[in-house]
């Protein structure tokens, strides 16, 4: 049997700590096996034999794609690479990108209150991804997004109103999984710096997600 492989492209926004956190995920995913591709450049998209790659990961904030790049990325997608990630470094990636979020099934647009504590709930506990987790506190920025009603949730979490009273009680999307053609799709919202990988739900979660994703 092969051995499976991975594609990390990180980079963007400092704060987020992209390299650092892709290294963890190359770490993970090496501890199962794989052979893990790091890329910190949009560049690593274009490659022709893109979807050689039985998992994608985009670890990039705030950062542009070439259209060449964009294209080439889906059609790997659509065709059965998988893709996962977490945080903005997937969700907020490409702004301007309107098909990749289509993808992704979800776009951060907010955080209110910045780094709060708040609860995770576990929406679908038969699930293997989030099997054995029961809900917890978590400690980051609560992120607020436009999500596609076609992803299938895992976890939640819900919004009080104490920064903007018409959000109390929406309940939001943290972990979520979804098809893209033939292509498996995996999402969490968690992980806003590599710091946060020390919470075992979180980190457990992610690697699960992503061992589900690849093909």
């Amino acid at each position: 049997m092969s051995q499976k492989t991975a594609l990390i492209v990180w980079g963007g926004w400092e704060g987020h700590t992209p390299e650092a956190s892709a290294n963890i995920v190359k770490d993970m995913l090496e501890g199962h096996g794989f052979v893990v591709t790091m890329s910190n450049s949009t560049s690593a998209f274009a490659d022709p034999d893109l979807g050689k790659f039985d998992l994608i990961i985009p670890a990039t904030t705030m950062s542009k794609i070439e259209k060449e790049e964009l294209q080439n990325l889906l059609a790997a997608v659509r065709a059965g690479s998988g893709l996962g990630g977490f945080h903005g470094l997937m969700c907020d990636a490409f702004r301007n990108e309107p098909d990749y979020q289509f993808m992704v099934g979800g776009q951060w647009v907010a955080h209110p209150g910045d780094i709060i504590d708040y609860e995770v709930n576990i929406t679908k506990p038969d699930d293997p991804i989030v099997v054995g987790i029961s809900d917890f506190p978590y400690h980051s920025e609560q992120y607020y997004i436009h999500y596609d009603p076609a992803i299938e949730v895992l976890a939640t979490t819900t919004f009080d109103g104490s920064r903007f009273a018409e959000i109390d009680g929406v309940v939001m999307p943290v972990v979520w999984k979804k098809m893209y053609g033939k292509g498996r799709v995996f999402h969490s919202t968690l992980g806003h710096i590599a710091d946060e990988f020390a919470v075992p739900e979180m980190k457990t979660m992610l690697e699960r997600g992503l061992l589900w994703a690849a093909r």
